[in-house]
């Protein structure tokens, strides 16, 4: 029988034929996503068309790069985000950013439109290949930043490895790599399948060893005098924070963040103690009160150098429980499997609070006037917590590798408030997509939260062509370009008055009207604490009915505190010899 007639019986016995991009984008569109970032190439072009038939948008990105820059913030927003890339050229300039999302720990689906399977069997010398006929060298470079690898050369279990790419996207808070021949854009699959939602579900803990980790964490609880909660990046990311904030309602417990955890709890309550972070918490009255701690139930941690301000925690094993996404670490035990979801809906329910001791911590502020050097200059140590008390509840602030990163540690943030960071992959230029694809998120949501994004002069070099993208979709995120004449992060690591850490000046705010916002953005130059406070203070201003872009001026070698110590131990460890 010839294998178009195959084909053709295969076809005739599905109930609901589908094609395969309407089949993927339908599934994306029925877990969250609305929009979806990229850059046009020949290998995905077909698969395109398909967008709005599934209820979704394209974005258009300026280049690869910045598209999964975007789609990681955008995720952070939503559910999980989304990326089409074509073969070679696109899917290589986007892996930096899918690194960082595989780093991170964020969900994002890429999809590369690739040669038909005809070419690839073939081995034919087409364009956008190494010449070679080895067509799955990409696949395999991405193999290792991807919880799965999707290749979707078969019709019969093309709807299958979709469905099994996207909940282990979701359940591992990871990003996939799904490759898209351009001849299977039209193939048919089975529609019915659509019909049942794919299973989000985390898998179950098993009940005797859930019953026994929650067991011993009760006993340790009941026996310590000063116990406290430090929740870090992952409780965000393995959605773990409603049963964060139902332990804290219940225990009362003192609770302080990582870094990298920073908006996991709402700062305003009444037991929020602060950012520890070591060596640079802020105030330092952090450190002390988590490292005297006989007992730190930690959960979702990533002790990287810069969330540990150069691995300057001083905690013993004997008094930290680690509580993971697939794993949990009492003291020196470790039990694989044991997810952290269900040991907290187990522990919160089991949990007599009467039985707990209770320590008070000192109240969190806005630091203004005690960081007011009396000078009209803007600094690092007064920005920060002047800008705290311009946030407003439900806002999504977005910092960049660099000063922004480190001030916002002094920043008290009001309840409700969405942090984003990239401190574990620090890749420069991040935090300007990041902020464009969460602010779209959010516009998506049909929310009205405002998007703040605090990015460098260095840093926004980078990837500036997103104001282009946040301009064209009519967003209107608030924009603090702080200039400080370089990269301040590296001048403090090494080579302060070194050239390379020097980059050429740009007339930053005249961006905004060549990339096409000239009628509708509004743009401020600020150079003295006054001039900051009268913009801070603007109805208008506040109101974010419009892109706003501000420059900032500060001084070229000031930087936060907590970027200081850091940097000084990142250089000893870069000095270091085996």
């Amino acid at each position: 029988m010839e294998p178009r007639t195959m084909a053709d019986i295969r076809v005739r016995n599905l109930k609901k034929p589908v094609d395969v991009a309407e089949y993927l984008f339908r599934r994306l569109h029925e877990v969250g996503v609305r929009s979806v970032h990229g850059v046009p190439g020949d290998y995905n072009l077909v698969a395109l068309d398909y967008l709005p038939k599934a209820g979704l948008k394209w974005v258009g990105s300026v280049n690869e790069l910045n598209a999964a820059y975007a789609a990681d913030g955008y995720a952070r927003i939503k559910t999980i985000g989304a990326l089409v890339t074509t073969f070679g050229v696109g899917e290589l300039s986007a892996i930096n950013g899918l690194a960082g999302a595989y780093s991170e720990h964020i969900p994002v689906v890429h999809i590369v439109g690739c040669p038909s399977t005809h070419s690839q069997k073939q081995g034919m010398l087409l364009h956008h290949t190494l010449g070679n006929g080895d067509y799955n060298v990409f696949a395999n470079m991405s193999s290792n930043i991807s919880c799965n690898v999707a290749k979707l050369n078969d019709p019969q279990d093309t709807a299958i490895s979709i469905d099994h790419a996207i909940r282990e996207c979701f359940v591992r808070s990871r990003p996939v790599y799904i490759m898209l021949p351009s001849d299977m854009v039209t193939a048919k699959v089975e529609g019915q399948r659509l019909e049942t939602p794919i299973d989000l579900a985390e898998p179950s803990n098993d009940p005797e060893q859930e019953a026994y980790i929650v067991d011993v964490i009760l006993r340790n609880l009941k026996s310590a005098k000063s116990p406290v909660l430090l929740i870090d990046a992952c409780a965000i990311r393995h959605r773990v924070l409603e049963e964060v904030h139902k332990l804290l309602a219940k225990t009362k417990l003192p609770v302080f963040v990582t870094p990298m955890g920073k908006s996991a709890i709402n700062e305003d309550h009444h037991n929020y103690g602060g950012v520890y972070a070591g060596e640079g918490s802020r105030p330092y009255s952090v450190k002390k009160a988590v490292e005297s701690s006989d007992l730190i139930l930690s959960i979702g941690t990533l002790q990287s150098d810069f969330n540990t301000a150069g691995f300057s925690f001083r905690t013993s094993k004997l008094n930290v429980i680690d509580l993971h996404s697939d794993h949990c670490i009492i003291h020196y035990s470790t039990y694989p499997g044991a997810r952290m979801k269900g040991v907290l809906r187990r522990l919160i329910d089991a949990l007599d609070p009467s039985q707990l001791f209770i320590t008070q911590v000192p109240a969190v502020k806005n630091q203004v006037a005690e960081n007011d050097d009396g000078t009209p200059t803007i600094s690092q140590a007064w920005f920060w917590p002047r800008v705290g008390e311009f946030f407003a509840k439900d806002d999504i602030v977005v910092t960049e590798t660099g000063t922004s990163n480190f001030g916002i540690w002094s920043s008290k943030f009001p309840a409700g408030v969405t942090a984003l960071s990239q401190v574990l992959w620090g890749s420069i230029g991040w935090s300007v997509g990041a902020a464009q694809g969460a602010c779209l998120a959010a516009k998506d949501m049909g929310s009205k939260r405002r998007t703040i994004l605090f990015v460098g002069d260095g840093s926004f070099q980078l990837t500036a062509q997103e104001l282009s993208t946040m301009i064209r979709h009519e967003l209107k995120p608030i924009i603090f370009l702080l200039n400080n004449d370089g990269y301040t992060i590296e001048r403090y690591i090494h080579g302060m008055d070194a050239e390379y850490n020097d980059i050429n000046s740009w007339d930053y705010t005249a961006l905004v009207d060549v990339m096409g916002g000239s009628k509708t953005c509004a743009k401020h130059v600020v150079k003295t604490k006054s001039e900051l406070d009268n913009l801070l203070t603007d109805s208008t201003f506040k109101s974010a009915d419009r892109l706003q872009f501000v420059e900032v001026i500060m001084p070229r070698k000031d930087a936060p505190s907590a970027l200081i110590t850091t940097a000084e131990a990142s250089a000893k460890t870069n000095a270091e010899q085996s």
